[in-house]
């Protein structure tokens, strides 16, 4: 019997949240490249300063990388961290994205609390049009993402806020 077992892969989460480290610096650079991500060196170089984690397949190839800037939209009038994710091509068909997303905000959270919620949350803005497609629930259950209307760009709003978080004031 020539029965085909589909294995799962397995990721290992990366931290780079305030963290300096040259080495995981130029996996990511290198990743972007690979993939052709980011348009030219010097937006990469800005955006390296933004990643929270990035994520490593079983065979340690980096498979994904998030970024989360401090960002005030003019509809929420607080400051959120907006978030960005990129998975490569080979793992698009995987869960990473969730896996990336959820890892993220247990790590900024963890951080907000410990510093005065500098963000009160995150936010998303989802550009990919299969989560519009498939994620229609105003609230998504196993992230608890919530429906916060469109972007300047016309483009979904899903917002989380952190555990203990206050709004700021104005």
């Amino acid at each position: 019997m020539n029965d085909v077992v589909a294995v799962k892969p397995e990721f290992r989460f990366v931290p780079h949240w305030k963290i300096e480290s040259v080495e995981n610096d130029d996996a990511v650079l290198q990743f972007w490249e690979r993939e052709g991500a980011l348009a030219n060196d010097i937006k990469a170089q800005e955006r390296l300063r933004e990643v929270v984690l990035d994520a490593r397949d079983a065979d340690g190839r980096l498979a994904g990388v998030c970024t989360a800037v401090t960002m005030t939209l003019p509809r929420l009038a607080q400051p959120m961290y907006y978030f960005r994710c990129f998975v490569g091509k080979p793992w698009r068909n995987t869960r990473l994205v969730y896996k990336m997303l959820m890892q993220a905000f247990d790590l900024l959270e963890t951080y907000a609390r410990a510093n005065g919620y500098p963000c009160i949350g995150m936010v998303l803005e989802l550009e990919n049009s299969r989560f519009n497609e498939s994620l229609r629930s105003a609230v998504w259950p196993r992230t608890r993402f919530i429906y916060a209307g469109k972007s300047g760009r016309g483009l979904e709003l899903r917002v989380r806020y952190f555990r203990g978080a206050k709004l700021k004031k104005s």
